[in-house]
């Protein structure tokens, strides 16, 4: 049997029901609001949508100007409360300084619960909590010394820290033939050598005996397809030999 279908009109008796229980007086569309809950001197808007879009958004920042007591009520989700797009979009209504209100629609009944409560966004503590993030970014960069990715692009290879690094590595062998770890440390490739030469992510290097690497035919092949980070790390080696 299919589902009957809803529309934003029916967020409205579970909204009601919420607020009047609040002791609130609700009014549904007041001048343009879906729903209007007053209490005394406090006044509080909700906007009605089927699906979260930008259009809500927009009119729900717009009732801002009336009060900061603004919330968006929407049916549940199909995706789930752990998912990147549910977070992605609880972390844009507190940015927004909305509330958020999700309505579950039973065969005989709805369930109403606020997720989110409208109020002053913290963003010292947001960043805070995403310390350890904004670091490996800054280290991400500090990792690269080839500038050769272009903003917005997809589906194309990008240049990261990581794998500049294996170029290093693998540039030092096609220089040097056969190397140790610390060697190819003591020659400025990073704490992360024996680790990459280890996973050997991309199958670009071999291990000739205990100790000692060499890159591989597959290695030799596809260093071929960076030239400008292989000429890079070519001329520090040529001053290194001056």
């Amino acid at each position: 049997m299919a589902k009957e279908k809803k529309y934003e009109k029916d967020l409205f008796p579970p909204v009601q029901k919420y607020f009047s229980k609040l002791k609130y007086e609700v009014y549904g569309e007041v001048n343009d609001c879906d729903v209007v809950a007053v209490k005394e001197d406090e006044l509080i808007i909700i906007e009605l949508k089927l699906h979260f879009n930008s259009d809500l958004l927009i009119q729900a920042t717009n009732r801002q100007r009336l009060t900061d007591q603004v919330y968006i009520a929407i049916p549940k989700p199909r995706f789930k409360r752990n998912s990147k797009k549910w977070h992605d979009m609880c972390h844009l209504l507190k940015r927004l300084e909305l509330g958020l209100i999700v309505v579950t629609f039973l065969k005989n009944d709805a369930k109403l619960e606020v997720i989110i409560e409208p109020g002053p966004y913290d963003r010292k503590s947001s960043i805070q909590s995403y310390k350890k993030r904004r670091q490996k970014l800054l280290e991400e960069i500090k990792g690269r010394n080839i500038n050769d990715n272009i903003g917005g692009s997809n589906q194309t290879k990008i240049m990261t820290a990581y794998k500049e690094n294996c170029i290093q590595i693998a540039t030092y062998f096609l220089h040097h033939g056969p190397l140790s770890p610390k060697k190819l440390r003591q020659l400025g490739t990073g704490e992360k050598t024996l680790s990459i030469l280890y996973q050997n992510h991309y199958g670009w290097f071999r291990r000739i005996e205990r100790g000692v690497y060499d890159l591989s035919e597959i290695g030799k092949k596809e260093l071929t397809s960076y030239p400008k980070v292989v000429d890079y790390y070519t001329t520090l080696i040529a001053q290194v030999n001056e």
